[in-house]
């Protein structure tokens, strides 16, 4: 790929709507992929990465800035300092002026900037990690979180093995290798276009974060089982429960959106499940929920949540978080993990999960809710994995990051009913 003056006004354009806009930045970098359809693979690529990577290291490159503030000086910091582009490769963009500016900005010492800065993190967000973390521990949590994500993809058991996968894998010449932890998992060196392979189109694999693949097996539902999937949205962990269950017994898939269930449709038709009931619900206090009270032996809660723990994907939530914003989620969660818990019958097993840091979602929820409900105890993570054979070092409750496990921080606990 050559870089151009179009190529750069394209990223100039892109990154200018990401940082007025109020939506999610991958669903404004996919409407503006959708608008410019003339951008190829290799193009689009170098966009979205170019945009990401401001996305990422916002404060610092601010910094770089010299007060001038503009998405076309971020992307040009980016460029030259994160990307390792030089004068010569930029000359096609550059006025005189923005090439005395770089010089500058190249010569930044970010070692000798204020912690939460040279780390891109909010204030706010910097202050909660360094008061659970050791300064050291938070400079490598923030540079994992800083970092793209690998893309891992999950094996579907109704239709292949992972051994098999990885050598079709391989034989397409695409470098892959088993994930750690998940027994399903297979993670890619890079990041090919999948949604036209063979193995992508008959269900054998579904893209999906190593850490959330653990959610399944925590929750670890058999078949004939009557379980639920709570907060499912477009169906990555409904469809691995669906395939735990070997597509026996009955699985629900609750969720307010209409808009991610209808996104299951097609996932669900490849899956080659026949188990799975997607169903849309007002609330958790919906009538189709009350109607199962004490009826299911498993219940999955992935509550709506921060997003904080997937930085490595959606940079931009650092951002646009805040304490109010983390405040009015931890209300709405214990809520839902109140009303999914009357689902659950005695020896059932239920499983809350967040894709967040922050202790106000995590362990604040678990502490409050078991205090107002004795007839749950909690069961070690590490052992329910390790009786699938799936090691890893957690105790009680499972504790992700990726800077220990080179996946999405992802916080579970699973509990049963006495």
């Amino acid at each position: 790929m050559r870089f151009t003056p179009a190529l750069f006004h394209h990223a100039q354009t892109l990154l200018s709507e990401l940082l007025r806009s109020s939506f999610p930045a991958d669903l404004v970098v996919s409407r503006y992929f959708r608008q410019h359809r003339e951008l190829g693979h290799g193009d689009r690529a170098f966009v979205a990465e170019t945009v990401f990577s401001v996305l990422r290291r916002k404060r610092s490159l601010s910094a770089r800035c010299a007060g001038e503030l503009t998405s076309r000086r971020l992307l040009l910091a980016a460029l030259a300092c994160l990307h390792g582009m030089n004068r010569r490769e930029l000359d096609v963009v550059l006025s005189e002026a923005e090439r005395h500016w770089l010089a500058q900005a190249k010569a930044v010492q970010v070692s000798e900037l204020p912690a939460a800065v040279r780390l891109d993190l909010p204030d706010w967000l910097h202050e909660l990690l360094a008061a659970r973390f050791a300064e050291d521990e938070v400079a490598e949590l923030a540079a994992a979180m800083s970092q793209p994500a690998p893309l891992d993809l999950r094996v579907n058991p109704l239709k292949a093995t992972r051994p098999e996968v990885l050598a079709r894998l391989q034989a397409d010449g695409l470098a892959a290798e088993p994930c750690p932890y998940s027994p399903l998992g297979i993670r890619l060196a890079s990041k090919p276009a999948l949604s036209s392979h063979p193995l992508f189109i008959d269900g054998s694999i579904e893209v999906q974060d190593e850490g959330s693949q653990l959610l399944g097996f925590l929750l670890q539902p058999r078949r004939g089982e009557m379980v639920a999937d709570f907060c499912a949205g477009a169906g990555g962990k409904t469809l691995l429960l669906g395939a735990l269950m070997r597509s026996q017994g009955r699985l629900y898939a609750f969720d307010v959106d209409p808009r991610r269930l209808a996104r299951m449709k097609p996932r669900l038709a490849r899956s080659g499940l026949s188990n799975v009931h997607p169903a849309r619900i007002e609330s958790e206090r919906d009538l189709k929920i009350k109607r199962l009270a004490s009826k299911l032996d498993r219940v999955l809660v992935d509550a709506p949540c921060s997003g904080l723990g997937t930085l490595r994907r959606n940079p931009d939530l650092k951002w646009r978080q805040t304490p109010a914003s983390v405040a009015e989620l931890s209300v709405k969660q214990a809520a839902i993990l109140a009303a999914a818990a009357g689902l659950v019958k005695k020896g059932g097993r239920l499983v809350y999960a967040t894709c967040s840091l922050l202790d106000a979602e995590n362990e604040v929820i678990i502490d409050d809710f078991l205090a107002q409900h004795p007839e749950f105890v909690v069961c070690s993570a590490e052992e329910i994995l390790a009786r699938q054979e799936i090691s890893i070092a957690c105790g009680e409750q499972l504790r992700l990051f990726p800077h220990r496990h080179a996946t999405d921080a992802f916080y579970a606990v699973a509990m049963e009913r006495k």
